[in-house]
């Protein structure tokens, strides 16, 4: 059974940092997602299994960083440069087959943390 667990999630100003961390049962194609009221999920960044690929999408892209210890299996989301409009509840995702900028291609999901950014 997969199961994922997210921490790291708060307030802070715009400007500031966050990194969240995902904590994973095994070792799996990673993603990160956001969700904010009243809108779809939409996708952040992905990884490879081996850390080498990621993605991003263009909203964050110089701002965040996805990285992953596989060691620990354990995936990050370093956050930097904040603003109001990256406020959401982020989800970490996984499969077992390749990075993809879609919601539908991830079936393991975990519970999401909030990152609120005050202007």
């Amino acid at each position: 059974q997969v199961q994922l667990v997210e921490s790291g999630g708060g307030l802070v100003q715009a400007g500031g940092s966050l990194r969240l961390s995902c904590a994973a049962s095994g070792r799996y194609v990673m993603g990160w997602f956001r969700q904010a009221p009243g809108k779809e999920r939409e996708f952040v960044a992905a990884i490879s299994r081996s850390g080498v690929t990621t993605i991003y999408a263009d909203s964050v892209k110089g701002r965040f960083t996805i990285s992953r210890d596989n060691a620990k299996n354990t995936l990050y989301l370093q956050m930097n440069s904040l603003k109001a409009e990256d406020t959401a509840v982020y989800y970490c995702a996984a499969n077992n087959y390749r990075s993809s900028t879609y919601s539908a291609d991830y079936p393991y999901w975990g519970q999401g943390t909030q990152v609120t950014v005050s202007s």
